[in-house]
């Protein structure tokens, strides 16, 4: 080969061969200190693509498993309210069983039949309360809420809306307001909103007052009522509402909680202007300010049952990663209230609600109540057989996902993991080319002096 001074073709292949060699040095770093053997697409893009899969399936078996966990959680908490409730028709059976013995008088059955029918009270009671997370597992919820269809123009609560000063009313004793003594839905439980002016040893007050009508028991309940001074609000009071003002009064006697806006000082100065009570709210038509004319007798509010705390027929627990019906598993609930216990498997016998008041207060209805009670032991046991059978179904999904995650944690070990010791010799390797190349490229520089030693004669 010529030699040349314009073009140094040894420096040039010693560059290109050095760029080449610190390129898959670099890559090779990469890969020791990542761990993977696929840093980049190029690398193999197919095991890439496949370990991403691999990978997404991974954490969504870890989610499924949570899930798996919660569900069997869920389930315990089923499992014991069940438990309670047999130990309370334990109870009963022995009531029943023991009323059913001529030696007792009418009296001291009587005694025994008022245990009776709170224990199955206390069924109810369980069976509502029992949920996880707000879902409810042994029976529909005792959860009432307002029914603001009565607060809409025309109805029965008309009168309590943001233009009287009502900006919105909530229930803080929901145990109260679910109370159905006769059975008959919560619906006819309501409450009724009065401000009226009371004259009592020469000083004006303004009353409010709430009247409360609910079911506690089977039969007519006396009204309950709690009255509050609202005095202070009017105009010039201590506690005078101006545009923009927020206020709470809180009826805690009867479980209700009334926000009020500025415009109730407006309702409490039209009722302090009244003479004789014909300005009092809740007794008819009023003029307020600008002459607006309101029928304050449509001033009771009801009850509604709350549909979102029903048993659910079936809940669905995700147990797989997929959306396909295999990834997913039905769980049935059995409701176990006193109307579905003692009705049999097939759901038509007597159940301990139809007992009624009178449930053990005779000998027959004693004799009766001990094959419903029976029959309500076997109902109670059938469904909490079915909770320990999806608990221990939950148990093997649990032990398949845990084995198929590990499973597939390997499988994707073996597309992207490195073997570091393969790769530290190729490592090895280029870093000795990188410093070979170094070497010669010195060397390829220094073939130019030569030829200025030929010049130089």
């Amino acid at each position: 080969m010529a030699l040349n001074i314009i073009s140094n073709y040894a420096a040039n292949v010693a560059h290109r061969n050095l760029s080449a060699s610190d390129e898959m040095a670099t890559r090779s770093l990469s890969k020791l200190s990542s761990g993977t053997r696929v840093v980049s697409a190029r690398d193999d893009a197919a095991s890439m693509a496949i370990g991403a899969r691999l990978n997404a399936t991974t954490q969504a078996l870890k989610t499924a498993t949570v899930n798996v966990g919660q569900a069997n959680s869920m389930l315990q908490i089923a499992d014991g309210g069940m438990a309670t409730i047999d130990d309370i028709l334990v109870r009963m059976k022995t009531l029943a069983v023991q009323s059913s013995s001529g030696n007792l008088s009418d009296t001291e059955r009587g005694f025994l039949n008022d245990e009776f029918t709170q224990l199955r009270d206390e069924i109810d009671r369980i069976s509502s309360s029992t949920n996880f997370n707000g879902i409810q597992l042994l029976g529909d919820g005792g959860d009432v809420a307002l029914n603001y269809d009565d607060l809409e123009a025309g109805n029965q609560g008309e009168a309590i809306s943001a233009l009287t000063g009502f900006d919105g009313i909530a229930i803080t004793n929901n145990n109260l307001w679910a109370s159905d003594g006769e059975a008959d839905g919560v619906t006819d439980n309501n409450f009724t909103i009065e401000i009226n002016e009371i004259s009592a040893g020469g000083s004006t007050q303004i009353i409010m007052t709430v009247t409360a009508n609910i079911d506690l028991t089977a039969g007519a309940d006396a009204p309950l009522t709690q009255s509050i001074d609202v005095t202070d609000y009017l105009t010039g009071g201590s506690k005078e509402m101006t545009a923009g003002d927020k206020g709470t009064l809180n009826f805690d006697e009867l479980g209700l909680s009334i926000n009020i806006n500025n415009n109730f000082t407006a309702t409490v100065d039209v009722v302090g202007g009244g003479t004789g009570g014909n300005a009092d709210f809740g007794g008819g038509n009023v003029t307020f300010g600008g002459g607006t004319i309101i029928d304050t007798g449509n001033n009771t509010v009801s009850m509604a049952a709350d549909n979102g705390q029903q048993l659910a027929a079936s809940i669905e627990f995700q147990v797989g990663a997929g959306n396909t019906a295999n990834d997913r598993l039905s769980i049935t609930l059995s409701a176990v209230d006193s109307e579905a216990l003692g009705t049999g498997d097939a759901g038509t016998e007597t159940s301990l609600s139809d007992l009624g008041a009178d449930a053990i207060s005779t000998v027959a209805n004693a004799q009766e109540a001990v094959e419903v009670v029976t029959r309500a032991i076997d109902d109670l046991q059938r469904a909490r057989a079915g909770i320990g059978t999806y608990q221990n179904r939950l148990d093997f999904a649990g032990q398949n996902l845990a084995t198929t995650q590990e499973n597939t944690k390997s499988a994707r070990s073996t597309l992207l993991d490195l073997d570091v010791a393969s790769e530290m010799t190729s490592f090895t390797s280029k870093q000795i080319l990188v410093q070979s190349g170094v070497a010669m490229l010195a060397q390829a520089n220094q073939m130019p002096q030569n030829l200025l030693r030929l010049l130089q004669g």
